[in-house]
């Protein structure tokens, strides 16, 4: 692309871009439309940081993520950027000024030709640059800057990985599915358990999830897919996934998947677990028995949980 020996210019999507949602979709969707007619020798670059700012500039405020790196960067490619750059975000790099920020990691290191950001797009030291801010450092430059409103909907007025979270840590999975434009994700290798399952007749596989946000606790109709070689998926499967403690055993927090007509070895593979639906609360049962009449209930709620949005509505493989 390009000159050879010369980098392609760049229409910079910069940001922390975590949950790759809808409000970042739009931001990619505006850059592919700057691209056009260009595609020859501009690219859409995608500038995320790792780890998440607050981790480094107030740790005590640093929210897990929606997303893990990898399914991040996975999710902007598909969404529209050309190449993903992550910044190592340290406190040097935090003490960049908002002038040193475009100048020098912007136009000269990435050749910024535009740029494309939500209207609360912060930068710099302190966060002390905003919009305002980068369209007067980019002006003298010629560099385009495009802010484009990531707009909400009933329920609120934009569209914010800060709304997703607050939406996961009240169980409202089918709201955070809305407004990441999918369903919410949860990566992790299958371990052993204590069988428990299996006596109840609903045997189930434990996960050992990733780092990332997980809902509230509860009992969820969730779709499932396998991690097969090189990070092939196998087609989706229905389960019912318990997050939280087994009061009836007296058993400590755990999550673990009940998969619908499946019927094989789990142990050490890798699931990717789509959240669907919220069923109930986790709670205490009388009795074995009890639960496993409720576990019955749930299988039958889960089957028309997930047919009632399609199991592959909210899914992006």
């Amino acid at each position: 692309m390009g000159c050879e020996g010369m980098k392609p210019f760049s229409i910079v999507v910069p940001g922390n871009l975590d949950g790759v949602h809808l409000g970042h979709r739009a931001l990619f969707e505006r850059a592919l439309e700057l691209k056009k007619g260009e595609e020859d020798r501009v690219e859409v670059l995608g500038l995320t940081f790792d780890p998440h700012p607050l981790a480094v500039i107030a740790p005590e405020r640093a929210p897990l993520p929606l997303t893990s790196l990898e399914r991040r960067i996975e999710l902007l490619h598909r969404f529209g950027a050309d190449r993903v750059e992550v910044i190592a975000f340290d406190s040097d790099y935090a003490s960049l000024s908002p002038e040193a920020f475009v100048k020098d990691e912007l136009i000269k290191k990435r050749r910024a030709k535009a740029l494309v950001v939500g209207p609360d797009f912060r930068f710099g030291k302190g966060r002390t640059g905003d919009v305002h801010t980068l369209c007067e450092l980019c002006n003298p430059w010629e560099v385009k800057v495009e802010v484009v409103s990531i707009k909400g909907d009933q329920e609120i007025e934009r569209i914010s990985s800060t709304a997703i979270r607050e939406a996961l840590a009240k169980g409202e999975v089918d709201k955070a599915a809305r407004w990441l434009g999918r369903f919410h994700e949860v990566e992790g290798e299958v371990v052993r358990g204590d069988g428990r399952g299996r006596q109840l007749g609903f045997p189930t596989a434990n996960i050992r999830p990733d780092r990332v946000l997980l809902p509230r606790d509860g009992v969820y109709a969730v779709i499932v897919r396998i991690f097969e070689e090189g990070r092939r998926l196998s087609p989706w499967l229905r389960g019912m996934l318990h997050l939280g403690a087994r009061a009836t055993f007296d058993a400590p927090p755990s999550m673990e998947v009940h998969l619908l007509n499946f019927d094989g070895n789990l142990y050490g593979k890798r699931l990717r677990i789509g959240f669907v639906a919220r069923l109930r609360e986790a709670q205490r049962f009388e009795s074995a028995e009890a639960l496993r009449r409720q576990l019955g209930a749930d299988k039958e709620r889960t089957a028309f949980a997930i047919e009632m949005v399609g199991p592959e509505e909210g899914a992006l493989g």
